[in-house]
């Protein structure tokens, strides 16, 4: 949504980063079509700038610890979702797909976790 058509809440909620909820389906797809998008235009310069500075493994390290510190504190917080969801007895396939997020959440944390450790290994190796 461009921000001409976007409310004044909505701008404010985009500026601060409070998230609202959707009812409708069409109005999510919209929602997960814009972070997509965002996300694939942010790439690029990601790339470009990734392959200017990480010249060897222990210049890629940091970077991987950063990103595996940042899912695992969002995976952490969806698992608060979960209990949350459990508790108040939300719908059990919602609750389903908050377990696969999570599952897989840690999954990433754990080769994400493998990543650092191979980037030191690799060091020590002279690779």
């Amino acid at each position: 949504m461009s921000l001409a058509r976007r409310t004044l809440m909505e701008a404010a909620a985009a500026r601060f980063g409070w998230r609202r909820a959707y009812g409708h389906t069409t109005q999510v797809d919209a929602l997960l079509t814009e972070q997509t998008e965002t996300a694939y235009t942010e790439a690029a310069d990601h790339a470009a700038r990734a392959t200017e500075k990480n010249t060897d493994a222990l210049h890629v390290q940091p970077c991987v610890l950063d990103v595996r510190g940042r899912v695992l504190a969002d995976v952490l917080y969806l698992e608060g979702l979960l209990t949350g969801a459990r508790n108040r007895g939300l719908a059990p396939e919602l609750i389903e797909r908050l377990e696969d997020a999570v599952d897989h959440g840690h999954e990433l944390t754990v080769l994400l976790a493998d990543t650092v450790r191979t980037t030191a290994a690799a060091h020590t190796t002279g690779r």
